[in-house]
């Protein structure tokens, strides 16, 4: 299972009723944040989730608006005394970022680890998250995520009987253990099917609409996307400040057919965003236009 929650879907600056930029996701008693705009502490408090088990923070990138809720953060996690190491994802200058926001936060009880994004495309695994991270069109350095759970394949009774495994490792095989005895490698493959679909979460805001978005947005349980305008004669507007509007956002997910789509990062100035979505929901049905604290558990499908 993965929860998600969008806890902030303000861009630029909060609003009394809208906290900016954030998302997290918690899988395994693990939580993954990406951004942490300003106000990221209080939608946590509202939602009554904790942020102790926060293991990965990624950053789209470096505006105040998806950042600038670090310090305090980090604080109020050390203060709940987590030790372990926190790992922070982001593009290049990451850890020059965060040493300046941490002049006012000094002495984490925690490492903090960096990784910094430097390529067009990469992945990497970090506990039960599978992270791909993908260059986006912004005026800045700018990412987009997918946030994957995999989901290995079912235990294969006949495979193991006749590769003459011991019963006694069967368990522990099909938990993805690897297993040396007398003088036999036993591997989870060994075992277990074809891989089952997992579940699938892209994120992406701060850009203008490019394939790349709905590659990695393609077949998503859900797919969470900018859309600074609603309101019509925006358009020159998003391009010359590199941002979408909802009809953009839209049409990528007509493209790339997600689940459903959540609308986030909105313009202070749009102030009821769900104004604009049956007009919206012409190019793409399954839209939302999401409000601060929107949350869904995907589950697993046991017919695939």
């Amino acid at each position: 299972m993965l929860d998600i929650c969008l806890l902030g879907t303000g861009g630029m600056m909060p609003l009394p009723y809208r906290w900016l930029t954030a998302m997290m996701a918690r899988c395994d008693g693990s939580s993954l944040l990406i951004d942490c705009g300003e106000g990221t502490q209080i939608a946590l408090k509202e939602k009554g989730w904790s942020p102790k088990p926060i293991d990965v923070i990624c950053f789209t990138h470096y505006h105040a608006d998806h950042i600038s809720g670090l310090p305090g953060l980090l604080l109020t996690m050390g203060n709940a005394e987590r030790t372990e190491p926190l790992t922070l994802i982001g593009p290049k200058g990451l850890e020059r970022v965060v040493s300046a926001l941490c002049m006012i936060a000094p002495e984490l009880p925690f490492e903090l680890k960096f990784i910094e994004l430097t390529e067009q495309e990469e992945s990497l695994q970090i506990g039960p998250y599978v992270i791909d991270a993908y260059r986006v069109n912004h005026g800045v350095i700018c990412y987009g995520y997918t946030i994957s759970i995999p989901r290995t394949g079912k235990f294969d009774l006949e495979r193991a009987k006749s590769q003459n495994i011991p019963m006694k490792l069967w368990n522990r095989l099909q938990k993805g253990e690897t297993i040396e005895q007398d003088g036999v490698c036993y591997t989870p493959e060994m075992v277990l099917g074809p891989a089952r679909r997992g579940l699938k979460v892209t994120y992406c805001t701060d850009t203008r609409p490019v394939p790349v978005i709905a590659e990695y947005a393609a077949d998503s349980d859900l797919f969470i996307c900018e859309g600074m305008y609603g309101e019509d004669g925006k358009e020159a507007k998003a391009r010359e400040k590199k941002h979408m509007t909802f009809y953009e956002a839209a049409k990528l997910a007509r493209e790339a057919q997600p689940k459903e789509m959540w609308l986030t990062h909105y313009s202070p100035s749009l102030t009821r965003p769900e104004e604009f979505i049956d007009k919206v929901r012409e190019i793409f049905p399954r839209t939302i236009a999401a409000k601060d604290g929107r949350t869904v558990e995907l589950e697993f499908d046991d017919n695939k």
